[in-house]
Formats: C-alpha cells, sequence, structure tokens
C-alpha cells in the first residue's frame, strides 16, 4: 500500500521533455526476432508489413478493422524494442496508426488494446504505465502544432474512430 501510494505520488508530478535521441527505423526489427509465428495475422494490406504478431483476440479483431478501414493509411503493431520510459518501469504502446486526409483530420493515433470483459481488467501496475503515457503523449502534442499524436486504451475500433472523429 505504501508502495502504491509512493507510485501516485510520483506520477502526478512526472514530466517528460524533449531529448535529441530518436528511433531508428531498426526498432521494428531488432527486436522482434523470434517471434511467434503461430500469433500471427492473415496477410495485411495497410500493415506495415504483410503479417503482425497478436496477443489476443481483441488485437486479431482491430487489426482485421484497421486493414479493411477506409480512413487508415498505414498502422503499425508497434514492436517490443519501442518503450516509454515510466517510473514503474518501461511501457510499450501497442499501435501506431496513421489517418487520410478528408473527412477525418490527418492524425496519427498511438492505441492501447484492451478488452473490455472484467476478467481482463488491467492489473494496477499497467494501469500506471498507462497514466505515464498519457503524459508522455500529451507533451508530444503540446510540442507539436500539425500532425499531432494522440494516445488511448481502445477495446475496438469503433472506440478508436470515436476518438479519432472527437479529435477532428
Amino acid at each position: 500500500m505504501i508502495q502504491e501510494q509512493k507510485a501516485i505520488a510520483i506520477i502526478e508530478k512526472l514530466t517528460y521533455d524533449a531529448v535529441a535521441e530518436r528511433y531508428d527505423s531498426q526498432v521494428f526489427t531488432a527486436a522482434e526476432t523470434g517471434a511467434d509465428f503461430k500469433k500471427a495475422s492473415d496477410k495485411l494490406k495497410n500493415h506495415i508489413y504483410d503479417y503482425a504478431i497478436l496477443d489476443s483476440q481483441v488485437e486479431r479483431d482491430f487489426v482485421r478493422d484497421l486493414d479493411t478501414s477506409t480512413e487508415v493509411v498505414v498502422y503499425s503493431k508497434l514492436p517490443r524494442g519501442f518503450l516509454i520510459p515510466t517510473p514503474v518501469g518501461d511501457y510499450n504502446p501497442d499501435w501506431a496508426i496513421a489517418f487520410k486526409e478528408g473527412d477525418i483530420k490527418h492524425l496519427y493515433f498511438v492505441a492501447e488494446t484492451k478488452s473490455d470483459q472484467p476478467s481482463m481488467k488491467m492489473r494496477e501496475l499497467e494501469q500506471t504505465k498507462i497514466k505515464c503515457a498519457r503524459k508522455f503523449f500529451d507533451e508530444i502534442g503540446r510540442m507539436i502544432n500539425e500532425d499531432r499524436v494522440r494516445y488511448d486504451v481502445v477495446t475496438s475500433y469503433a472506440d478508436l474512430m470515436a476518438l479519432v472523429k472527437q479529435a477532428a
């Protein structure tokens, strides 16, 4: 209980500052060797690769909808090497998604997919990391005037589109 309260206090004061470091495009392949291709999707058309390794049925449904969407230009399951530092350990969001211009404003979205089933409730540690990620992406949003990056937790493609249209 003391550790939990300590983490809450740290997160309330947490700030992220810009640094000169950037991810190289190799982040998408370096940590992916040895992936379990039994969890691979069917062949994809809008993903940066032909296949994605999926962790759950929620992700499988999400990919199906992303791949057939007319609003999505390109998307990627973020690799294990793409990490956001937090006080309670590194955090790896699930998805990066770019939408086309037109009816929907050109928007970059980072999403975390979670089941809405009660048995799949997020552990406290994961909830804490997500709070930190919100602060991280809010800070990026303050630094960038165009092509802002949004972040949120969604349970489906419909949830994602509701958030995207709200942001447009």
